[in-house]
């Protein structure tokens, strides 16, 4: 079965009649929920379930990495930033290796009980310093901490029953610039981002990585396109050189960042030449109901890749694992 390109967002608590009809469409294959979609938790397991009615195989997505970016806060476990269990690892890697594994868990299957199928984890960026935007929300700098305590948050999100999507390929540590805000420009060659950034991302494409979520940053040594807008980076790197074969999520297409590919639906164009699978258009109605009408001008089939992010059933962890994770979640926020 083959997923609708585009996903959307809601405006407020519960879905309107217009949202509903607006689900229904086959373009429409996912949605992203934000922190003005969420009162409480009985309203947001409500809201879920009204989704699911109306459009029972819609993905159904949020950002919930912990630290700063955590749309969900009511009734369930606040995590800490990411830049923590770097700091942990620096004392002991084997304990900050099984703390990731259980936040990773602890997240996943806090958000697979509400019905909620993917957050948008784990960042795969290198912390350099440099990006605000970035910045604690990453695990480490160094690259091999990444790979080992990324791998570790995945494995426990796969526990759970959630697919991971890494992001923001192939790295946003570098750039001083919001791309929610500016165009960012990174200078760097191809071969200093293959020895640092890239590296996540290769190595745990393998660990199964199930999506990537491209930057929208332009390495003008290498693209002049933003790598969303880029075939070279999306399909000759990510696709041909590194083997991955899962879901290629566009960053929000209303960012400043993809600015640069013109209007909307010039972003959207570009987006999925360049190989994206599911195009994101949120906090902008319009814009999304643009990109719609285009996709069905396009008569745009879809994806059969996105199926496969759908959150599986798996077993519940036992209370032992889930007491200590949130145990262990607290403790890292003090």
């Amino acid at each position: 079965m083959q997923a609708g390109a585009l996903m959307l967002d809601l405006e407020g608590l519960v879905l309107t009649d217009d949202e509903s009809e607006l689900l229904r469409q086959p373009e429409v294959g996912g949605l992203i929920l934000f922190g003005r979609n969420i009162e409480s938790y009985a309203q947001l397991k409500a809201l879920v379930a009204s989704i699911r009615a109306v459009a029972p195989a819609m993905l159904i997505a949020i950002d919930q990495e912990g630290g700063r970016v955590q749309r969900l806060k009511d009734q369930v476990s606040l995590l800490p930033p990411m830049s923590v269990l770097g700091e942990l690892a620096q004392k002991d890697v084997g304990e900050a290796h099984k703390a990731a594994r259980l936040l990773g868990l602890l997240m996943a299957w806090e958000l697979c009980e509400l019905g909620i199928d993917i957050s948008f984890a784990p960042v795969l960026d290198l912390d350099f310093g440099r990006s605000e935007v970035i910045g604690n929300r990453a695990f480490s700098a160094d690259a091999d901490q990444v790979v080992d305590l990324a791998g570790a948050f995945m494995a426990g999100m796969s526990a759970a029953g959630m697919a991971a999507t890494g992001k923001h390929f192939p790295g946003h540590g570098w750039v001083a610039a919001d791309s929610h805000l500016a165009v960012p420009v990174d200078e760097r060659p191809l071969a200093e981002i293959e020895r640092q950034d890239l590296l996540p991302f290769a190595r745990l494409i393998s660990d199964g990585l199930a999506g990537i979520m491209p930057a929208h940053v332009i390495y003008q040594a290498v693209d002049p396109s933003p790598a969303g807008f880029s075939s070279f980076w999306l399909q000759q790197v990510l696709r041909q050189q590194l083997g991955f074969e899962g879901v290629i999520f566009s960053d929000d297409l209303t960012m400043e960042g993809a600015s640069v590919a013109g209007g909307y639906t010039e972003r959207a164009s570009q987006a999925l030449a360049a190989g994206c699978d599911m195009l994101l258009v949120c906090n902008n109605r319009p814009a999304a109901l643009e990109v719609l009408a285009w996709l069905k001008q396009q008569q745009h089939s879809g994806s059969e890749r996105i199926t496969g992010m759908r959150a599986r059933e798996v077993a519940v962890p036992d209370e032992a694992q889930l007491v200590a994770a949130r145990a262990l979640a607290e403790r890292l926020q003090a």
